[in-house]
């Protein structure tokens, strides 16, 4: 079954691909089709079809000519006849929108009570989030539409295929798993930020234990933990969630957020957004009976 065009944008947005959405604007007299068909262009695919015939193929040509050009919509006209190799009589005017996926990409990893909380956030946000978890009962019935849900046994395995400047996010439901997806995110140095909920504890500990494992300091210093900008208090999830969520828009492209200010750059670059917020708590610690011996005090050689 041929798939629509509004799926084809669903699908290539998730994908993170560009495309040019191509609309009948207006048909007048004898036309392949009427006003309002769409059909969508991608560098190697369509969707859909506004018709066939060379005022197809003359629509495919100047919507792949946009993706290498600028965001506006452009209107061009067509008379079906002999100047297209037509004989229809009829003109259309047609519209081409350029769609572009939202340049940041969020990696989050767990599906507990902030995790949720936050995937609420970020559907209202041009942000592409792939939301993964161990526990296939974890996702809610629905999710928004600009997240795709991703049961996978071994989470941290699902690093390696992120693909660069992707933001990772970790909150999941036990620490070991919350220490294997930061250890493989933190081997790379393409992503936009890996960030771990917890406290200044959880991070000292995780901290010795990547040391253990040989891994570069610099690397180690990527880490960003606890997330969430600080300021805002409160132990509930839906606050977790919003400190977070600000977070990543102060991450984000131009795009997706204003051009941040020198100092808040600066602050960033010197760990002050990554610093404690009142009454942060992870998923783990929230749920997991043994986290107050797991995550005592470590002293941490300079």
């Amino acid at each position: 079954m041929m798939q629509t065009w509004l799926d084809a944008l669903t699908a290539l947005d998730r994908a993170g691909e560009a495309s040019v959405l191509v609309t009948v604007f207006s048909a007048r007299g004898s036309t392949p089709r009427e006003a309002g068909c769409k059909m969508v262009v991608t560098r190697d695919a369509l969707f859909g079809t506004i018709g066939g015939g060379n005022l197809e193929f003359a629509c495919v040509d100047a919507a792949r000519d946009m993706l290498d050009g600028g965001n506006a919509p452009v209107v061009r006209d067509f008379p079906l006849g002999p100047a297209l190799g037509q004989c229809c009589g009829g003109h259309v005017s047609v519209l081409f929108e350029p769609m572009r996926p939202a340049r940041l990409h969020v990696a989050l990893f767990g599906a507990g009570h902030v995790g949720r909380a936050l995937v609420r956030l970020l559907g209202d946000l041009p942000l592409r989030v792939t939301w993964i978890d161990s526990r296939p009962d974890a996702f809610p019935l629905g999710s928004p539409g600009n997240v795709a849900s991703v049961f996978a046994a071994d989470p941290a395995a699902q690093v390696a295929g992120l693909p660069a400047g992707t933001l990772v996010l970790v909150m999941t439901h036990d620490h070991q798993i919350d220490f294997s997806i930061v250890a493989a995110a933190l081997a790379r140095d393409d992503f936009a930020g890996v960030g771990l909920i917890g406290s200044a504890t959880k991070r000292a500990r995780f901290v010795r234990r990547l040391g253990l494992q040989r891994l570069e300091a610099a690397a180690i210093g990527r880490l960003i933990c606890p997330i969430g900008i600080p300021g805002i208090g409160g132990k509930l999830p839906a606050e977790i969630a919003i400190a977070v969520a600000a977070q990543i828009l102060q991450l984000a492209p131009a795009e997706t957020s204003s051009e941040e200010d020198p100092a808040s750059e600066q602050a960033r670059s010197a760990g002050v957004v990554g610093s404690k917020r009142a009454g942060a708590r992870d998923d783990a610690s929230s749920n997991c009976r043994d986290c107050a011996a797991a995550c005592q005090p470590v002293k941490v050689q300079a």
